[in-house]
Order: structure tokens, then C-alpha cells, then sequence
């Protein structure tokens, strides 16, 4: 399931991963919420709280989650994943070769910190 993180400024999409997620979490909550800042403020800052490991994500999710990033491609300015699992931290700190913007991974102890990280416009 995924829920949205409020305590962030408006430009910045925030959400929590908890239990199972799948492709209608995507679809209906945070895909709209991406589209809103996209298109109001003409770039993305991403902050994605994993409380659920990855394998709790469905194909349907993962599709959905690779659909977004392509499809607002040019708009991700930061992308902050916070979670337990190394390897996603690792992956996240490494993906930002490949796309636009920055990508920082961060432990879930971290989150205030990443909320910080995240919401900068440096």
C-alpha cells in the first residue's frame, strides 16, 4: 500500500511503502501526485519511504514504476529512496548516472534528514 508523506513542501512527492503495493497504489495515488508537480512546478523532487521489502512490490507495480520514470524523464531534479535494504540504497546512490537530477539513497533512521535532502533547491 502506498501512502502519501504530507509533511513536505508542496513541490516535493513524497510517499510511504507499506505491505503489499501494487499497480493501482501507482495509479491511483502516486502517479497523480507526480503529474501535479510536474506540471505545476516543471520538475520533480521524489521522496519514496520503503517500510515494505521490494519483493512486496507486484509486476504490476514495477511496470507502473518504470512507466513513470520514463514518462516524466526530463523531470526528475531529486530523488531521495529511504529504506533498510542496502541494496536499493546502493542501486539508488548509483542510478543517478543514468538519469537526470540527483538520486541519494538514505536509511529509514535517515528519513528526516532525507526530507531535507529532497526539498533543497541546490
Amino acid at each position: 500500500m502506498l501512502t502519501k508523506i504530507t509533511d513536505v513542501p508542496d513541490y516535493v512527492a513524497a510517499f510511504k511503502a507499506t505491505g503489499e503495493v501494487d499497480k493501482d497504489d501507482y495509479k491511483n495515488i502516486l502517479m497523480p501526485e507526480v503529474e501535479r508537480i510536474d506540471k505545476e512546478h516543471g520538475h520533480i523532487h521524489f521522496l519514496y519511504m520503503l517500510e515494505t521489502p521490494v519483493k512486496n512490490f507486484s509486476v504490476g507495480a514495477w511496470i507502473e514504476d518504470a512507466w513513470t520514470g520514463l514518462k516524466h524523464y526530463r523531470g526528475w531534479k531529486k530523488i531521495a529512496i529511504v529504506t533498510n535494504e542496502q541494496a536499493v540504497e546502493t542501486i539508488t546512490d548509483k542510478i543517478g548516472a543514468i538519469i537526470p537530477g540527483e538520486t541519494k539513497g538514505f536509511r529509514l533512521s535517515e528519513l528526516e534528514v532525507a526530507k531535507k535532502w529532497v526539498a533543497s533547491e541546490n
